[in-house]
């Protein structure tokens, strides 16, 4: 079961890098790119596979970082951030 399941992901991962090749090699007219100061010129499927995955990285980093927040936050023995921080309400004692 776990051979077939492994064939099969590899089978879908191929496809997927076949696909976004002949993207890449359909879309090779180069094109003016211009970013924080920086100016060069890519091939149009690289430019537009750089920005699908700098944007990918830019919606899965906060994610990310909440997850590891939240597991660290259990580790501790709390949930309320507030409470693992050490800050309370209470006035500390003299």
């Amino acid at each position: 079961m776990a051979r077939t399941r492994g064939l099969w992901i590899a089978l879908a991962a191929s496809a997927a890098m076949l696909l976004l090749l002949i993207f890449i090699l359909q879309n090779g007219q180069p094109s003016d790119v211009h970013f924080l100061g920086a100016h060069g010129q890519l091939p149009m499927g690289v430019a537009l596979l750089l920005a699908a995955v700098t944007g990918a990285l830019l919606v899965t980093l906060p994610i990310l970082l909440r997850t590891g927040m939240r597991r660290g936050l259990r580790r501790r023995g709390s949930t309320d951030p507030a409470t693992a921080a050490g800050s309370s309400n209470a006035e500390p004692a003299p």
